[in-house]
């Protein structure tokens, strides 16, 4: 029987998805499920069906697995933020090393022994940056996340993963919109003024505020200092990006400080850092130290070797590897981030690392052709992967050992291949770190050595 959109049945879940979401099986056809777990029967709605998959909406769980827990959030089941706050921790942990060991094998051809996932103690109000789109209307703005599989604004108050100051934040200005009649971006039109709320927090608790705006200038500026500055004292700094594009690019390309700070300082695995808001810099700060501590212990550092790390951001790897080597090369596209990590390192007092500004697909052959040969490659890409440029790079440098870190299994497992493809480098460490505990998202560390 093919299926039909309203078309209500009986479902038996065995296994997840890639974003956490429920599958089952219809006559051989998968048919994903959000909210729905492994081993539960339930009843479901098809919400759409093509020639060979559907998706469907639970209406009933008429079998719950040992692993549902009642999300703790209110706006669960309209956000898109989040996708796993029905199961247990500890089932979220499985799911995560699960999609990472499927994504080695099912795409990268490769048969590695993935650790078990490594999670938080308290994996609640973790998030040190939070990006909300705007939409709405001048008199009642929507500030909060996209649903899922839209560009629909669910105005969000209350965020479980954000801090309690950047909440606050998000309500001033909500409130200010209001009342100055501010109207909010309509992607669909490319009208309107305020595009995305953005807020950085550091461990000391000091928050950056950034409006991302498209226009040149913010009206009622003073009135949303006053208030921002009565609410919300933690605030250090308040700026604006403009950006006047159109497309899913949350900043633009430069930044203005209208009151405060022009960078946040903020601490990791006992560096201190300077952030501007266009530096990359990794949201969970508990969770990155054991990222970034399991990269050094895969590096295996004694003390003599050259070490490149590509796409570098503010140089918070470098730092931490150049402790360990004797001396690091860091690469990053971002002019900002370029000059942050310059002046980590002299507030580091690192001196055996430089940095270079450009794509890394462009500035790492070159310096591969003038003779550069690390003893030890990092990466650290985007969702996208690395470049095929970057990749054939790597493998004409021949360093003894390649980190490549990663926040998508898929493209990790795709470049993984290419790389162990060439006979000269194979997976022997696997660390999954849960950086984005209720979600379905999680951060790689893989180890292939030559």
């Amino acid at each position: 029987m093919q299926l039909k959109k309203n078309m209500q049945l009986e479902l038996d879940i065995d296994s997840f998805g890639a974003e956490g979401e429920g599958v089952a099986r219809w006559e051989g056809m998968p048919v994903f499920v959000p909210g729905a777990l492994p081993g539960e029967r339930i009843r479901a709605l098809i919400l759409k069906a093509e020639k060979k998959y559907a998706f469907a909406k639970v209406t009933e769980v008429l079998r719950p697995s040992a692993q549902r827990v009642a999300p703790l959030c209110p706006h669960y089941r309209l956000c898109g933020g989040c996708s796993c706050q029905h199961m247990t921790y500890a089932a979220q942990l499985e799911f995560k090393r699960n999609q990472v060991e499927g994504c080695l094998r099912h795409i990268g051809g490769i048969e590695a022994v993935v650790r078990p996932a490594l999670g938080m103690d308290t994996p609640w109000r973790y998030r040190n940056k939070t990006a909300m789109p705007v939409a709405g209307t001048a008199g009642s703005p929507l500030i909060g996340y996209y649903a899922r599989r839209s560009h629909r604004v669910v105005d969000i108050s209350g965020c479980l993963l954000s801090s309690e100051s950047a909440e606050r934040t998000v309500a001033v200005i909500r409130e200010w919109m209001e009342s100055a009649h501010i109207p909010p971006y309509n992607e669909e039109t490319h009208t309107g003024l305020i595009r995305h709320v953005m807020t950085r927090v550091s461990r000391s608790g000091d928050l950056m505020a950034v409006l991302v705006i498209n226009g040149k200038r913010l009206p009622a500026a003073e009135q949303l200092l006053e208030a921002l500055r009565r609410h919300v004292p933690e605030m250090v700094s308040l700026c604006i990006s403009v950006n006047q594009k159109r497309g899913n690019v949350i900043l633009g390309d430069t930044y203005s400080v209208l009151w405060g700070r022009d960078r946040l300082e903020d601490t990791l695995c006992g560096s201190r850092f300077l952030l501007s808001p266009l530096s990359f810099f990794q949201v969970n700060p508990e969770q990155t130290e054991k990222l970034y501590q399991t990269a050094l212990s895969f590096a295996g550092l004694q003390g003599n070797e050259q070490v490149a790390d590509l796409y570098c951001g503010a140089g918070t790897i470098s730092l931490l590897l150049a402790r360990h080597a004797a001396h690091v090369t860091g690469i990053e596209i971002v002019p900002d981030a370029i000059r942050d990590a310059k002046s980590n390192a002299v507030l580091n007092q690192i001196g055996n690392a430089d940095f270079i500004c450009g794509a890394a697909e462009a500035v790492l052959p070159g310096l591969v052709d003038k003779g550069l040969r690390p003893d030890v490659i990092v990466l650290d890409p985007p969702r996208k992967g690395a470049e095929n440029a970057v990749l054939q790079a790597i493998l004409q440098a021949a360093p003894r050992r390649i980190v490549y870190v990663s926040c998508n299994p898929a493209t990790l497992a795709r470049d993984a291949r290419i790389l162990c493809e060439s006979g000269e480098y194979a997976v022997t460490a696997c660390q999954p770190v849960d950086m984005f505990c209720q979600t379905s998202g999680i951060e790689t560390v893989l180890l292939l050595s030559r």
